[in-house]
């Protein structure tokens, strides 16, 4: 997980709107798991060490449980610190910081001028990735957490082998094997030019064009990666509009800068064929059109790592996708096994997938409310400029009905932006015109995924201390970016009459 994801995937981010919501409504609550010390090897045994496996398997320790946990992989961290948000997160931070320098002026003035390589670009994320990793690995040591080292599969409804013949038994489990980019049938992968999530951050090569097929968070991110590197790039999108989950002012800015900065979007668009060529690759597209580029990204919709995990021993089933369907408490159709992160489908953040982590093991605990705030995860969208959200959009508050107002702080209007140059943005709060209730918070633009959380600390205070006069009575440090809450506050309560 990206990353929003990403992924936990890329981004770190929020999940592609083509992976489907596998999710029930709320259930009847099941009993949590109890069990039987003098019975089982474990209390608790977790299947993966991404974000989700690592938020159960440090919370359920820290309340006294017994809990080990399986990694098929040879280093911890899953999918989101190997080959999703951190990898993809770091490369993206080189391009911008790198690009950006290149651009100013004194640089120019003084003779600078290069074109960076993907491989100098991504010279420095195995150090970040091996960081993390020893960081995490520290996490499990202090809290006495055995790692078994292969895939795990299901005997039975208590009972796991380990790759090297190992059995482990346990009360309970949580199954975060987190997810991989979906590869349909007659996309030949193998081709060196055609990649996915994952394998394009292997690409040694900077092309001087791309594809990417799939408009969701990962492929938004990746075309707006690229072209900030000058290669020309094509965005497929198979619905009517970029990232359908957002509000739509923030997509209509996102799609504008996008094609600004050069990149072409067609939407509502279907694959009927790719090429891959010795000198490119050729989408052919149901509409007609036949595009070719020197590379191919596959970037649309994830597939639950489940098809190793022996379910078929128990009465769990995962959809087409692979994905596990579970209740609000992350229980499967057994009490005794959860499922969280990726796995379990949208959102498909790290974020989410680590506070789903915490939540089942605090549920196996005694604890079902755990005041986690499942329902107020934001969206971070790590294009360039930055996206981030939460709470209501105003298409649901129309819907809805609610009486609301906006009010609107563009970036050009800041200090700190105009010294930073990062002058492309905005920052929206959505709030009930009566009560003043904050309703949602909608940033686009550089620090977006950091400028978010102010809004969503003061949307979650109890009663009258969520209102946006907070923004409006309190000082905050000039020139900063925080001060845009003061100027969309003051904008939106202009509006009251």
């Amino acid at each position: 997980m990206s990353s929003a994801t990403e992924s936990s995937s890329a981004n770190g981010a929020a999940s592609p709107p083509e992976t489907p919501d596998v999710n029930l409504p709320a259930q009847e609550t099941k009993p949590a798991a109890k069990p039987a010390r003098d019975k089982f090897d474990f209390d608790l045994f977790v299947i993966g060490t991404g974000p989700g496996g690592e938020g159960a398997a440090m919370q359920a320790s820290k309340g006294g449980l017994r809990v080990g946990v399986a990694e098929r992989y040879r280093q911890i961290g899953g999918g989101c610190t190997h080959w999703g948000t951190i990898p993809s997160k770091a490369l993206r931070y080189a391009v911008t910081s790198t690009m950006k320098s290149l651009k100013n002026p004194v640089m120019r003035e003084m003779g600078f001028a290069a074109s960076p390589s993907m491989e100098q670009l991504n010279r420095g994320t195995q150090a970040i990735i091996g960081r993390q990793v020893s960081m995490r690995q520290s996490f499990y040591d202090r809290n006495a957490v055995p790692i078994y080292r292969g895939q795990a599969r299901f005997v039975d409804e208590h009972t796991i082998t380990i790759d090297n013949g190992e059995v482990i038994t346990a009360g309970a489990f949580v199954i975060s094997t987190g997810s991989r980019p979906y590869r349909p049938k007659g996309v030949d992968f193998s081709h060196p030019r055609i990649f996915d999530s994952d394998t394009i951050l292997e690409m040694k090569d900077k092309p001087g064009s791309i594809t990417v097929y799939g408009a969701g968070v990962i492929g938004t991110e990746y075309a707006s990666m690229f072209r900030n590197l000058g290669i020309k790039v094509n965005l497929i999108n198979t619905r009517e509009k970029l990232l359908e989950f957002l509000d739509d002012e923030i997509i209509d800015a996102l799609s504008y800068h996008l094609r600004d900065q050069g990149v072409i979007i067609r939407h509502n668009e279907t694959m009927e064929s790719i090429e891959g060529l010795d000198d490119g690759v050729i989408l052919r597209l149901k509409s007609g059109k036949v595009l070719k580029t020197d590379v191919f990204l596959w970037a649309n919709g994830r597939q639950g790592n489940t098809d190793d995990l022996g379910l078929n021993s128990l009465p769990i089933e995962a959809n087409s996708r692979g994905q596990i369907v579970v209740d609000e408490h992350f229980q499967t159709c057994l009490p005794h096994v959860y499922a969280v992160g990726d796995v379990i489908g949208i959102p498909s953040l790290a974020s989410a997938a680590y506070t789903q982590g915490r939540a089942a093991g605090m549920h196996m605990l005694g604890r079902a409310d755990g005041n986690l705030r499942l329902n107020d995860i934001p969206t971070g969208i790590y294009t360039s400029p930055e996206i981030s959200s939460v709470g209501a959009t105003e298409r649901e508050l129309t819907d809805q009905c609610v009486p609301y107002e906006v009010g609107q702080a563009q970036f050009r209007s800041l200090a700190r932006a105009q010294i930073t140059g990062e002058t492309t943005g905005m920052l929206k709060l959505l709030f009930h015109r009566e009560t003043k209730e904050i309703l949602g918070v909608h940033c686009f633009g550089a620090n977006a995924s950091e400028i978010v959380h102010i809004g969503q600390a003061i949307m979650n205070q109890p009663g009258r201390q969520n209102t946006i006069d907070y923004f409006i009575e309190t000082t905050f440090n000039y020139p900063t970016m925080a001060e845009a809450y003061r100027v969309a506050a003051l904008n939106g309560i202009n509006r009251l009459f």
